[in-house]
């Protein structure tokens, strides 16, 4: 199909009623998320999950979920410039000079900017998947069971490396969400594995359970004891349309954004929080004034806004045309299109051409929306900062267990849900990053299949890996990023023993515990 006439079919798939309703929902709640500091996307869409069983239409669904996810994008940076708080962790950047401009009286022009930004970045970002998701999938076709094997433990360990924190912990995630996907029937010889006699295991873990546990009550538990206290900086937010001169000093950091956050956002794990890193940091370098950075400078509030907006747009690309998430809020959309039957990967734009392009036209309209829903209510957002967050959590947990329970009606699964909430509690206490989990999870049985399936096509060869181009390629980049790790790894400790460096050469002192 043309790239524009799938477009055409989207966008009248898109502008029905129920989908731009949805699509509206979406694009609200994202921003509340946003906004409200402590529920990060990830997390809503885990609590929003059994709701997808109960739409019949599952573009309708991911039209919603979609929204959600690059919605709370915008909405980050209402605390982050108010509060110097970020309501979503790739809103961190924006509080170094969006807070200071606050404090000058700047408040509105910081938020007019940002939002300006994000809108702008967000629709380059979906031209950019409309034009480049095709070719990639149709690439993808050539994949057998070794390109896919190949392919997915690249992602894994870039997912791993790209994420943030210690390689080391999230490695040990990694495998423990492999391992929790292996429980119940051998795909294969369906043979019972790993249940220790419970019937409740046979049928292995539920997704949307794990999810709802790691990332919806953890986080509500983890949440509860910050004592944190904040102070919104200003109750007067100011003409929030930024200036001539303001626009002129923003328009090359918005543009260099766009173009850093789409393409690191294509990678499994860079995702919006390194996409933003990494333009504050172009920004920095490029800027004619470089002293007011972290004083009040616009472009850095521009550019990683931008940034963070355009990778959250451009990682769709791995999941619609390769079936790939590259991060925990992706992962959550993959599980609700295989609720709704549909399984993300090159044959989608083919089996499933309606979802494909009705969720990249949904994200044209959904950025219009953001834009006018965080021009002109600024003021209603900022009134949502003072609900106090123990009022939430409750009616958060009781939404939660109920929509669990609602999914198969059995006990077990509160049981479960139980669980993983502990599990992620003790996760984050132990500054463990829960990211991998989810991912682990999804690609578990998928790489278990494409592992086995390969080694019975060559007779139990393991050599099939390297004698075909494309698995072979891959893996010698896996070996590389291997190699690369281990590298810095013994360099760091070798700095340590001498005494002359107290942080790792990689990213952060933390990355390599």
């Amino acid at each position: 199909m043309d790239i524009f006439q799938g477009l055409l079919q989207g966008f009248s798939i898109a502008f029905t009623g129920t989908n731009l309703l949805f699509a509206f929902l979406g694009a609200v709640i994202g921003t509340a998320v946003g906004v409200l500091p402590g529920l990060g996307p990830a997390a809503t869409i885990a609590l929003l999950l059994p709701i997808t069983y109960v739409i019949s239409s599952p573009v309708t669904a991911i039209i919603m979920m979609a929204g959600i996810f690059y919605g709370s994008m915008y909405g980050g940076s209402t605390t982050s410039i108010l509060l110097n708080l970020p309501g979503e962790a790739a809103s961190v950047v924006t509080c170094i000079d969006g807070y200071q401009m606050a404090k000058k009286g700047r408040a509105g022009a910081a938020l007019g900017i940002a939002a300006i930004g994000s809108f702008l970045a967000g629709t380059i970002a979906v031209i950019g998947l409309s034009f480049f998701a095709p070719p990639l999938a149709e690439f993808a076709l050539a994949f057998g069971p070794p390109e896919y094997f190949a392919l997915m433990m690249l992602g894994l360990l870039l997912a791993v490396t790209l994420s943030g924190g210690s390689i080391v912990k999230g490695l040990i995630v990694l495998f423990l969400g492999l391992l929790l996907a292996m429980v119940g029937l051998d795909p294969i010889s369906g043979k019972v594995r790993f249940t220790f006699g419970s019937i409740g295991l046979q049928g292995g873990f539920d997704f949307v359970t794990l999810a709802m546990g790691v990332f919806g009550i953890s986080e509500i538990l983890y949440n509860l004891e910050s004592t944190v206290k904040t102070e919104i900086v200003t109750t007067r937010i100011g003409k929030v349309f930024p200036t001539l001169k303001d626009w002129a000093d923003s328009r090359w950091s918005i543009l260099r954004g766009s173009v850093v956050g789409f393409f690191i956002g294509i990678i499994p794990g860079g995702g919006a929080v390194i996409s933003s890193l990494a333009s504050y940091a172009i920004e920095k370098k490029c800027a004619r004034h470089r002293e007011e950075f972290g004083r009040g400078a616009i472009e850095g509030v521009a550019g990683p806004e931008s940034a963070n907006n355009a990778a959250s747009s451009s990682s769709f690309i791995p999941l619609l045309t390769l079936g790939i998430p590259g991060n925990a809020s992706i992962a959550m959309i993959f599980a609700a299109l295989m609720i709704q039957g549909i399984t993300p990967g090159p044959f989608l734009i083919k089996e499933h051409p309606d979802v494909f392009w009705g969720v990249i036209a949904s994200m044209y309209l959904g950025n219009a929306m953001l834009l006018v829903l965080n021009l002109p209510l600024v003021g209603l957002w900022v009134q949502m900062l003072r609900v106090p967050y123990s009022i939430l959590a409750p009616i958060i947990v009781l939404f939660t267990t109920v929509g669990v329970y609602s999914v198969q009606n059995q006990s077990f699964d509160i049981y479960s849900m139980l669980f993983f909430a502990a599990l992620g509690y003790l996760m984050r206490k132990l500054k463990f990053d829960p990211a991998p989990l989810p991912l682990a999870f999804v690609l578990g049985p998928m790489v278990e299949s494409s592992l086995r399936q390969s080694l019975l096509m060559s007779g139990g060869d393991p050599m099939i890996f390297l004698s075909r181009p494309i698995s072979g390629t891959l893996l010698a980049i896996l070996f590389v990023l291997v190699l690369g790790q281990v590298s810095l790894y013994v360099k760091w400790n070798l700095q340590k023993r001498r005494g002359r460096a107290g942080t790792a050469p990689f990213a952060s002192g933390k990355r390599m515990v």
